[in-house]
This record gives structure tokens, sequence and C-alpha cells, in this order.
């Protein structure tokens, strides 16, 4: 099975690709919806995010409260960057495990062709897992207005979001691959359509 690492900067539309790389036929496994499952209620990984941050980030309901830790952890402050890497060791081993186990399953069923999408792929490193580096960019003037619509914040915390993680710039220069979304979904699909071809092509998979 071949494997495509898609990663892209926050806003930019990676998980839009997802859902039309899955439509076309290719599973793509989301870390983030598997980060969600390893902090669920009860978990070991949610027990030590409330020894190591502190009990608040704990909901009624026992769910974590993700927007009071990315408030934490998501910034370009000495001690956001502090927080984040310790929230990188506790999660990064967990989530890693469960997409290794979820790929290999894939595998075993005779997939040809999977994707793994992940934000901050090319910083942890574990883009070189991967056969090929598929990057969703878009110009950082659209980045900012879509994060400010999907989180409801203001444009300046918009962009300390946006500097906490590695520049759209940057993992263009290390993609195989490369998805421009500066426009609207039909266009985004067209895109997708291209990359899609040319990864094959480049994979030796089938359609």
């Amino acid at each position: 099975m071949k494997t495509i690492g898609l990663t892209g900067g926050i806003a930019c539309g990676k998980s839009t690709v997802a859902s039309l790389l899955r439509a076309a036929g290719v599973p793509v496994i989301d870390a983030d919806q598997v980060a969600r499952q390893i902090v669920a209620p009860g978990s070991p990984a949610l027990a030590e995010i409330a020894v190591t941050f502190g009990e608040h980030l704990i909901l009624d309901d026992g769910a974590l409260d993700r927007k009071g830790l990315g408030a934490l952890v998501m910034g370009t402050a000495p001690e956001q960057v502090a927080r984040r890497e310790q929230l990188n060791a506790i999660t990064h081993h967990r989530i890693f495990g469960e997409m290794g186990r979820q790929l290999q399953a894939l595998a075993a069923a005779g997939t040809p062709l999977a994707g793994v999408e992940a934000a901050i792929m090319i910083e942890s490193g574990s883009h070189a897992r991967y056969d090929l580096l598929l990057v969703v960019a878009c110009s950082p003037e659209v980045q900012v207005a879509r994060l400010m619509a999907r989180q409801g914040i203001e444009a300046d915390e918009a962009r300390r979001w946006i500097a906490s993680q590695m520049a759209v710039a940057d993992k263009v220069a290390l993609a195989d691959v490369v998805i421009h979304n500066d426009e609207g979904l039909e266009a985004l699909t067209a895109e997708t359509s291209r990359a899609l071809a040319e990864i094959r092509a480049r994979l030796g998979v089938d359609q």
C-alpha cells in the first residue's frame, strides 16, 4: 500500500481536501479525530493533561476543554511553546500508535492508496513516514479570514495561531505535490482531482 501525508497551514483547507480524497475512493485517517479519541473522557492521556495543565481543563461532562487548552498552547510566547511541547509529549506517541494500527488494517484489506491528514506533520517529522507529501496552501490573507470565521476570533489572535505553526511557504517548499486553495469549493475540487491523478502516476497506483 502506498501512503500520502496530507498537511498544510491551519485553515488552508486540508480537511476539505481529505473529504474530497475520500469521495474519490482514497481512505484518509484524520489525526485530529484520532487525537480526540485518545483524550476521550476517562482516557490515560486526558488524566495526564489534567495533571500537567490543571483540572480546570476538564469540563463538567468529563470532556477536555479544547478551547481552553488551545489558549494555553497556541502562540509564540516562550511559555506557550513550552506547554505545546509538553502536550506533544503526552499525545503524539499515542496518536502515532493508533494511526499506525489503522494503516496496518487498511494494508491488510488490500487498500492500494491511503492518506493521513495532520496539521503539524512536518514539524513533528512524521511526514517522512509516508511515500508522498501533499500540502494544501492558501494566501496569508485568506488564511487569516478563514481562521477568524471558523474560530470566532479577532485578526490579531488568528495571526498568533498561524505564527505558532510552520509557515505555509516552508511547507510548500518540502511538498511533493501542492494544492492551492484560494478560491471556492469548485476550484478546490478540480485542484484535488488534478493532484490525485499526479499522485497516482508518481506512486504507480492504478485508478
